[in-house]
């Protein structure tokens, strides 16, 4: 981080000159080689980023892109198909740009259908974790009560030479708490309240099929309450407003309009590719898993149905990835118009009006992994 010091400092100027500093962002951007991190800054008083990018805007048909994001403490991550990078908001105002690593090898399950969703679901799971570790230290970089820079501890050292190992587990220890919360529990819950009944009842089918029913409704009603329940939290709120404005940020460059603070906060908070919509199509496609797993295999033995629903996690995560890319592709025809209601309904809770700074934040992570071939990002 130290030897590109300089240059961060160069980049923040008065508003004024930002024309100037802009095309230095460009450059320092695009010519970043894959084993090396770039990262600069920007002036916390811009209102518009514009660069000679804003031309592929230019036409009048709208794109699907296959740029996505993700929201972090003060700050956005977003993912291009040859860059990823974030934009932190500093307490001092200035916006931090820094691209991350990101292998240009694609391995061959990653071109698998039905596969490819649970390396990209982990891969991304990975990054974002990294990147909101990251972001959490930058926002508070630049306060005015720092008088001096902290002492590192022995714990912050060791978790420095083994940041990687600490990712991993990290996104690991995450993936657990959701698969607890969100897959076993339920069936944990019915197991028990199942223990009244007469065992032999439970052998009938239709019995099964109502069991697996209401897993599926205590799923959905836990998750549900998860997200109202975390919303109301004050933080979330903040992180919930940068989620609206990198999906507003995606939606007027699908526009194909200017990338500005103005043609940002017209847009729409609300995406057909979320992720939140691709939990709610996990969530419907482990109720249909489960139960016809459940007609086969049988469903009385607890521990049968903690390690069924565990095998079947990857079988439920491939084919709801395959499921939001097909339903993206055609989101404004027949059915899939009705298929990407409930998603964006869930986007409810978890998106939230930006401010114009925020979307400032936005532009500038957008801008870092915009490819100079129009072509390379096609949904």
């Amino acid at each position: 981080m130290s030897e590109n010091k300089t240059e961060s400092e160069v980049l923040e100027q008065p508003v004024e000159q930002i024309a100037d500093a802009e095309p230095v962002v460009e450059e320092a951007i695009a010519t970043v080689e894959p084993e090396k991190q770039e990262n600069t800054e920007i002036s916390p008083d811009v209102t518009e980023i514009k660069t000679d990018k804003d031309t592929k805007v230019a036409s009048k048909d709208r794109k699907r892109t296959t740029i996505g994001g993700q929201a972090l403490i003060e700050g956005i991550m977003m993912c291009g198909p040859k860059r990823t990078a974030i934009a932190v908001r500093k307490a001092d105002g200035s916006i931090y740009i820094e691209e991350m690593k990101q292998s240009d090898r694609v391995s061959y399950f990653e071109k698998v259908p039905f596969v490819r969703g649970c390396i990209k679901f982990y891969k991304m799971l990975v990054t974002g974790t990294d990147a909101t570790m990251k972001s959490a230290d930058i926002s508070e970089q630049g306060k005015e009560d720092e008088a001096e820079e902290k002492k590192e501890s022995k714990l912050d050292s060791f978790l420095g030479r083994h940041r990687s190992v600490m990712l991993t587990l990290s996104a690991i220890l995450g993936l657990a708490l959701s698969i607890g919360l969100f897959i076993l529990l339920p069936r944990l819950i019915v197991d028990l309240v199942s223990k009244l009944f007469d065992e032999n009842m439970l052998d009938v089918l239709w019995v099964q099929l109502v069991r697996n029913i209401i897993e599926g409704v205590l799923r959905i009603v836990i998750f549900l309450t998860y997200l109202i329940l975390v919303s109301k939290m004050p933080d979330i709120k903040r992180v919930w407003q940068y989620h609206g404005a990198e999906h507003k940020t995606i939606a007027c460059y699908e526009a194909r309009e200017a990338l500005t603070v103005e043609n940002i906060m017209k847009q729409s908070r609300f995406h057909p590719r979320c992720g939140t919509a691709f939990m709610f199509i996990v969530l419907m496609i482990s109720i249909l898993i489960y139960t016809i797993a459940g007609v086969f295999i049988g469903d009385n033995n607890m521990l049968i149905n903690i390690g069924l629903r565990l095998v079947l996690i990857p079988v439920i995560c491939g084919i709801s990835y395959e499921i939001l890319r097909f339903v993206g592709r055609h989101c404004d025809r027949g059915i899939c118009k009705i298929l990407v209601k409930p998603g964006l309904w869930l986007q409810r809770f978890t998106t939230k009006e930006p401010d114009p700074k925020i979307c400032e934040v936005a532009i500038a992570a957008m801008q870092a992994v915009i490819p100079e071939n129009d072509n390379d990002d096609n949904w």
